[in-house]
């Protein structure tokens, strides 16, 4: 016996339509190259993308077409997120902070047939015109006035064209499966390689990521997605808030820079945003040095990387913040865990609350994991055994664009057993909590231990003259490895190496204590602010410990 409902598909032109219908009024707000602060509604929104799904069909582009786009977080590129996957094109997001190396190849592997680009990642195409194969016309987001001048050919002004089509368009419905967004992961070695996200996946994790013990989104809210549209849909800001009817609040090119964002925030009252823990420090580093407020940010989730003590700690003590971690991966969609307290916490100590904050939190519903040992053995969760983090879900992803979708082929990420290695190592306690100790590829492995970079890293960060802190593994004549940490300091401080040593003794088990510290003026970082340890590997290839 089968249930008698209706077998809609989850389609995502479907958020817009709900959206205009039941919030018209509510505002998006975005920081442009030709509009510091451009403000209008869900309406306009919904009516200008409807011009965009005429303009889109006009072009001579077809169902299942990759369209590019090289743009921040603004209403423009909003327009092209419900555009281009409402009308059954594939919208592919390209981080255009990536090497251009790397943007050329991400462009002609999914072999986007036109680009829409940003005025000031107008020179990075510009660079790259001979090499693209399959572009055949290229979308400047911007109007007439500020049309730069440009070498490539075919280029056409956004606002010309959205001019040319009325807003009658009707959005068409097909099978949920079909692929709506593609985003490559950003990885440090080999090519990047294409996640494909289907209507289906897009919608549930939209759900999800809604939910009261995820960010908890309404039509109440007033989010401001500083994680970059063009990395994993901005962890799916885009499409949940919208859902809810949140208000956006859009940084534009200016998603690292304090000042902005600290004026968005107050300005326009902004209640949960989300960002790498790189933009939570420039943030507060900034309302330290001028005092201002942020009076109305009640939460902030933080992913990428690890969050420190110290991000945590300030956002609470100082300005009445919560910060969640999160985790996840481009392969993910990308939600995985959200921190949230379970019943019976409230009554943590200070101590005991940020103690439990530094996890990473509970999967949220449509996230299986796992953690297992090197013969695939689940490892139970009791907070002490640690192993490979497997992930499984409707949308999680079973392969990469052009490669083998077949279970346990090394270039497919979902082994025989149907889950897919992370490539994380992890912890799970006995509440549901999961803490990643390490990648795979970072663990560093000592006299047949393996100690977690990670938490050396968090350990470090939490000292108040230390602003970043990074621990890799280097060759080690009697313990194969040793773990040698990597400090830059906060601003007119001064720490020698004993005075870390000394610092974290307090702090870890002494096996976990860095062999040697070194100091830097900066560490290398991905094109999506997390730590690039292959880069800072490579810097100290050629290291050696000193003879005690």
């Amino acid at each position: 016996m089968q249930g008698l409902m209706m077998k809609t598909q989850l389609m995502i032109s479907s958020i817009l339509r709900h959206a205009e219908r039941n919030f018209p009024t509510r505002e998006i707000v975005s920081v442009t190259a030709d509009n510091p602060r451009h403000r209008y509604t869900y309406k306009d929104f919904a009516k200008r993308t409807r011009q965009l799904a005429n303009a889109l069909e006009s072009m001579g582009v077809e169902f299942g077409d990759r369209i590019g786009t090289l743009a921040w977080n603004d209403y423009r590129h909003l327009e092209l997120y419900y555009g281009i996957s409402g009308t059954g094109m594939v919208c592919h997001m390209i981080n255009p902070k990536l090497f251009p190396e790397q943007v050329n190849y991400i462009i002609n592997h999914a072999e986007d047939k036109i680009l829409f680009v940003d005025v000031l990642v107008m020179p990075l195409v510009e660079s790259l015109q001979s090499h693209l194969k399959s572009v055949e016309k290229i979308v400047v987001l911007t109007d007439k006035d500020h049309m730069p001048q440009t070498t490539l050919d075919n280029v056409i002004c956004y606002e010309d064209l959205l001019a040319q089509f009325d807003d009658n368009y009707q959005w068409p419905e097909f099978d949920e499966n079909s692929a709506a967004g593609m985003c490559y992961t950003s990885g440090t070695t080999g090519n990047p390689k294409g996640v494909v996200y289907s209507h289906r996946s897009t919608i549930l994790h939209a759900y999800a990521g809604s939910l009261p013990d995820t960010t908890n989104a309404s039509c109440k809210s007033v989010t401001m997605p500083i994680v970059p549209m063009f990395h994993v849909n901005a962890w799916g800001i885009p499409y949940a808030g919208v859902m809810v009817g949140s208000k956006l609040v859009m940084p534009g090119p200016k998603m690292a820079d304090g000042e902005t964002l600290q004026s968005l925030i107050e300005n326009e009252g902004v209640t949960l945003s989300s960002g790498v823990p790189t933009i939570w420090m420039a943030l507060l580093e900034y309302l330290d040095k001028t005092g201002k407020k942020v009076p109305t940010l009640s939460a902030v989730t933080s992913g990428g990387a690890a969050c420190p003590r110290g991000i945590i700690e300030r956002f609470k003590n100082d300005y009445q913040t919560e910060v969640k971690q999160g985790w996840g991966m481009t392969e993910m969609s990308p939600l995985g865990t959200v921190f949230t307290l379970s019943p019976g916490m409230e009554n943590l100590t200070d101590e005991e609350d940020t103690e439990l904050r530094l996890k990473q939190g509970k999967s949220v519903f449509g996230v299986e994991m796992k953690i297992v040992d090197e013969e695939n053995n689940e490892l139970p969760w009791d907070g002490v055994a640690f192993g490979a983090l497997k992930v499984k879900g409707p949308w999680i992803a079973t392969g990469y664009y052009g490669m083998s979708q077949t279970p346990g082929d090394a270039d497919c990420p979902v082994d025989t057993d149907g889950w897919m290695n992370t490539g994380d190592v992890a912890t799970i306690d006995p509440q549901g909590y999961l803490q990643i100790t390490d990648r795979t590829k970072d663990v560093i492995k000592s006299g047949g231990e393996w100690i977690s970079s990670i938490d050396i890293e968090n350990a470090a960060a939490s000292h108040p003259q230390i602003a970043e802190a990074a621990a890799i593994g280097r060759y080690h004549p009697k313990w194969t490895e040793r773990p040698l940490l990597v400090v830059v300091l906060a601003e007119n401080a001064e720490l020698s190496r004993d005075d870390v040593i000394e610092y974290l003794k307090d702090r870890m088990h002494k096996w976990s204590l860095p062999e040697d510290v070194v100091f830097a003026k900066e560490l290398p970082h991905t094109a999506t602010g997390k730590l690039n340890k292959l880069a800072l590997r490579d810097t100290f290839k050629d290291y050696e410990f000193p003879s005690k």
